[in-house]
């Protein structure tokens, strides 16, 4: 295979070991087969690789592709349908969203990533109605988009076998429905209950199919524990030590969550997973925003990941997660937009911005996130929550060649002081036009502000004329049924967190 060479008047490898940033100037890497040879000056590279094609220019600023390290759709719920409401709430709304076909679906939000510098993707799929061969194949859409689009993704289908709307029993749920309500919300959790073994199954054979790619992987997510029974928790234990595969698991989201296993295990979410030996560094925090101290001190003794989720917390009123504390502690933090980002969209540029700034403490000497710590939050903290870790969040040799282009002027337009670090400067004022190019596995999927693989217009032209259709009757009777259920979704929590002593959303650095 031949070998290329990516250049530019600044490249960033990664980060040593104190976290700072390791840059080099008028240098590039080698690489070959979708791999890294070497990294270093480009007089160097073109001495070593005398007849490598040579991409690139002084303009440039080389940085390792981002990773998305908790995402589930495309097509936006906002965009679908549902109102941002608090989470226990959305989940009653988002009842209502519209059907989409998923492969076309997958590739909006990838077409989004991608041009903002994500090469790779946690693809968390939440749920899929039917039959074990309907989330086969329902999966198999998803990870096709991925690959038609050459984006590295990870894939899961969540493990999840209890408490489909509201934190109790479905069952219980429904017999306090209004009689002429019962049959059309027992239906619809049917559509989504499966046996846990049948789901087990599923994992297996998408596995299988996906286990040992070189841009696709599976890997492991429980859902939450109020999805899970313990027979659930025990068989994702199960899985993870007969696998070696990352577990990725939603924790602790809202104090609603809080509350739920104070109720269920007499105290922590976290200590009960740890209980059931389940933590360590293969397991990453989904969200985490209402961790108390004792079980931040606990994350960081077993060796866990969180992925901090910025964006959804706010849209979904779920807190502020104490991202300061977990960064003192030495915890390592990924970011994932999650649904979407605050401006609906899934910019990773933005995101990280919106960490950096959503953290920063009151008072001089309070704490907050550097520019460096949230650019290594966005490389190598998501690469080690999935099972590509080792390979991606690095530019060395050895390493994928995932990297992002950026079209320096465009970021420093019309004028920026040089005093002021690179880093500093690409997390503050980057934004997606100033991404010139995306290379995944030494492949430029995103070449010159254009994909390479796939029509953006056309993919978006078929969604546009797709859901300019009438609702169907199916999705009208979700409507309904969503519109029908929302208030007693509400009457069930109401009183959920009276005597929890829940702390403030917004924990002042005193309180520690």
């Amino acid at each position: 295979m031949s070998t290329q060479i990516i250049w530019g008047g600044t490249l960033l490898t990664g980060f040593n070991a104190a976290g700072e940033p390791v840059l080099l100037q008028d240098a590039g890497i080698a690489c070959e087969a979708g791999a890294i040879l070497a990294t270093g000056p480009l007089a160097d590279l073109k001495a070593a690789y005398p007849d490598a094609t040579v991409t690139g220019g002084r303009d440039f600023a080389i940085t390792p592709g981002f990773v998305n390290a908790h995402h589930h759709v495309g097509l936006t719920p906002l965009q679908l349908g549902s109102p941002d409401h608090p989470l226990e709430l959305w989940f009653a709304s988002r009842i209502a969203l519209r059907d989409v076909d998923l492969y076309a679906d997958t590739l909006f939000s990838a077409f989004e990533m991608i041009e903002s510098g994500v090469t790779t993707v946690q693809h968390l799929h939440s749920r899929a109605p039917g039959t074990p061969a309907d989330i086969l194949a329902a999966a198999e859409k998803v990870v096709s988009a991925y690959r038609d689009i050459g984006m590295r993704a990870s894939y899961s289908m969540a493990l999840r076998d209890q408490n489909r709307l509201v934190y109790e029993a479905d069952q219980d749920f429904v017999a306090r429905l209004p009689e002429e309500l019962r049959p059309a919300a027992s239906a619809f959790f049917q559509r989504f209950t499966v046996p846990l073994s049948d789901q087990v199954a599923v994992f297996e054979e998408l596995l299988a199919r996906h286990g040992h790619g070189d841009r696709i992987r599976i890997q492991i997510a429980p859902a939450n524990l109020h999805w899970l029974s313990e027979e659930a928790l025990d068989v994702t234990g199960e899985l993870q030590r007969r696998t070696g595969l990352p577990v990725h698991m939603h924790v602790l989201e809202t104090p609603y969550q809080k509350a739920y296993a104070r109720k269920r295990t007499g105290g922590s979410a976290l200590a009960h997973l740890d209980r059931l030996g389940l933590l360590g560094p293969h397991f990453t925090i989904g969200h985490g925003v209402w961790m108390s101290e004792a079980d931040i001190e606990l994350a960081a003794d077993r060796g866990v990941c969180i992925c901090h989720n910025c964006s959804s917390n706010f849209r979904l009123k779920s807190g502020v997660a104490p991202v300061n504390r977990f960064l003192a502690r030495s915890i390592p933090v990924a970011i994932g937009i999650d649904e979407a980002g605050i401006n609906d969209d899934r910019d990773m540029l933005q995101e990280m911005r919106l960490v950096l700034r959503a953290h920063r403490e009151p008072g001089i000497d309070a704490p907050h996130p550097s520019p460096a710590q949230v650019l290594r939050m966005a490389t190598e903290g998501g690469a080690r929550t999935t099972p590509f870790a080792g390979r991606i969040g690095r530019l060395e040799a050895g390493m994928a060649a995932d990297l992002v282009m950026f079209d320096w002027p465009a970021v420093t337009y019309p004028y920026q002081d040089d005093g002021l670090g690179f880093v500093e400067v690409l997390v503050q004022r980057a934004k997606a036009k100033a991404v010139h190019s995306v290379l995944i596995a030494g492949e430029f999927v995103y070449r010159e502000r254009r994909f390479t693989r796939l029509d953006r217009d056309a993919v978006l032209a078929g969604l546009a004329e797709a859901l300019g259709k009438p609702k169907t009757p199916a999705e009208q009777d979700r409507i309904a049924l969503s519109q029908a259920l929302l208030p007693h979704v509400r009457r069930f929590y109401g009183g959920y967190l009276d005597g929890q002593g829940d702390e403030p959303f917004y924990r002042p650095s005193g309180r520690f």
